[in-house]
Formats: C-alpha cells, structure tokens, sequence
C-alpha cells in the first residue's frame, strides 16, 4: 500500500512539464525555476514526486525537489515503457505518459533519489566533456588518415586538422587533471585501493568513485554489479525454451564499456581474473564470454576492496570474497 499523501507523475520534456497527481489530475508547468516553484507551492506533505531519467531534463527538476526537502524518485524509463505495454496503452501522449508515471508510483516501491554532490556533479560533466572531445579527436584523426590516402591534401586543410587534434588533446589532459583534483580532495585513499587491482586503471578508479559516491550508494557488489548492467539475465521456459545466458545491458553503458576494456589486462595479471577465464574458456565458451565475467569479477573485487579499506593482495583471497 502507498504510504504517501499523494503521488505524481513527472513527465518532462525541453520547455514543459507534464504532472499528474494521483488525487489532483493532470497539470501543466514551464520547465523553468518558476515553474518549479509553482509546483511545489500545490504539493500536499508528504507526496511522492515520480520521474524518468532523461538526462538533462530531469536532473535540475530533481535536484530542486530535493533540497526543498520532497520525496523524490528517479526511474529507468525503460521499467516505464514495460508497465505502459503491460497496461496495453493505445494512446501515447504527454498527458497519459505522465498518468502511467504516477500509476508506476502507486503500485511500486520506487527507489528514494538521492541527491548529487556538487563534486559529483561537476565530475560528471567534466567525464561527458571528456567523452564528446574522445569522439571529435577520433573523428578528427580519421581525417587526417583521410587527407593523406588522397595523396594531394590541402595544406591549409591538413594544417587546421593538425591544430585541432593538437587542441582536443590538451584539453582533455586538462579534464584529467581536474577530475582527479576534485576526486583527491574526499576520495584519495579509495583512488589508491582501487588502482592496486591489477586491471584497473585511473580513469576506470575515477569514474568508479564518482558515481558510486565512494560506494556509499550500494550496500552489497550484486547491487553494484546490477547497476553496471553485468549480471546474467536467464531465457528459460518450460522444456523446449533454453534461451542463451546474456548479460541484462540495463546500466551504466560507460561504466559497462570500461571494465570490460580493463578486462583485457585483469585476465593475464589479476590471480582471480585467470582463474575465472580460464575455468570458463576451458569448458568452450566463447572469450568475449568469459571477458564479461572477468568484468564482473573485476567489479566485485573493487567493491571489496573499497568497503574492506584493504589494499589488493592475492594472497588473501578473503578479502575480495563479497556477496
């Protein structure tokens, strides 16, 4: 049974936001500090404010309702998409979009929001920053190569390209540097732990310590683990239907695509990486296979070895034994 007052769907979009309360009906706000404001001026104590996360939109929304102090909570908008298709939903507007919310609300136990920190929220910025100027600096190389396959490249094209990869990379040694300035100033200690993991790297120490905030945000490496999107999703039904063992993919893509490229040195270094490689690629599976659980292996080790406050040492296998 729903414990609060009221609950309302949040759905938002660039200038508005659709909002349906569950005893109030459907209304319509700017998505602006104003709008804001007049929104929460109607809230009954004690309400829940349920929204998608759809990046840029809903992170200052939610952020507002957080200091003032109100029962937030952000979901997958994939979980959203599922219940409307349960429900067999024809029309499909903003309006109605909002109503399922609310509805999602009632009938679920949403997980709490809990706000960013100003240094998580900067680091966040800083690593989609990164991520943008990685793609633009790729792009850019792939043009250089290009002009020079041509065999007569314009000098002044050729020489602007040189300068903008020059550009690009010193930048991005720029937002290194301040990503880990801002993360040496709380988390110097656990920066350290993580990168005695053989495997993982700065940057994959780094985001890592971002976005769990220290690994304050799960309490066991399953939940971790679910997070990054790395656990084995079972395809099986009565006795004809044995579906393949693939991994869920409903997470944090990033944080997915780093440890599985840190995979890459964790199966030859790290003593439990191999083991688990090995025992894997042994029975036949495929590599990429057995890379995924050494992604996993890799997660729980650093979730263990953040919360345990030990070093990593194969010699005390113990430690990196967590649930």
């Amino acid at each position: 049974m729903n414990k609060y007052s009221e609950t309302f769907g949040i759905d938002i979009s660039k200038d508005v936001f659709d909002c349906y309360g569950s005893t109030q009906g459907h209304l319509q706000f700017k998505n602006s500090e104003l709008g804001f404001k007049k929104f929460h001026k109607l809230l009954p104590k004690n309400s829940l404010v349920v929204m998608e996360a759809t990046g840029y939109y809903h992170y200052r929304f939610a952020q507002f309702l957080y200091k003032k102090g109100i029962c937030v909570s952000v979901v997958n908008p994939l979980s959203i998409k599922r219940f409307i298709q349960i429900k067999l939903a024809k029309i499909k507007t903003d309006k109605s979009d909002a109503k399922a919310i609310c509805d999602y609300g009632l009938i679920y136990e949403v997980p709490l929001y809990n706000a960013l920190t100003d240094t998580q929220s900067e680091c966040l910025q800083l690593f989609r920053l990164m991520d943008n100027l990685l793609k633009t600096r790729t792009a850019t190389k792939n043009k250089i190569h290009g002009e020079k396959v041509l065999g007569i490249p314009s000098e002044y094209v050729y020489r602007s390209l040189l300068k903008t990869k020059k550009y690009l990379e010193k930048e991005l040694k720029g937002i290194d540097a301040k990503l880990l300035s801002l993360v040496k100033k709380d988390q110097q200690k656990q920066l350290t732990l993580l990168q005695s993991i053989p495997g993982i790297g700065l940057k994959t120490a780094l985001f890592l310590i971002v976005i769990t905030d220290g690994f304050k945000k799960f309490e066991t490496a399953s939940q971790l683990c679910s997070y990054a999107g790395i656990t084995p999703t079972i395809r099986e039904s009565g006795s004809s239907v044995r579906g393949r063992s693939r991994i869920s993919k409903v997470g944090n893509r990033k944080l997915r695509n780093l440890l599985f490229l840190c995979s890459f040195s964790a199966y030859k270094h790290n003593k439990g990486c191999v083991e688990i490689f090995e025992r894997i690629t042994n029975k036949g599976k495929s590599k990429k296979l057995a890379l995924i659980a050494v992604s996993n292996k890799l997660l729980k080790q650093c979730f263990a070895i953040a919360k345990s406050g030990i070093a990593y040492d194969e010699g005390h296998v113990s430690v990196l034994k967590v649930k």
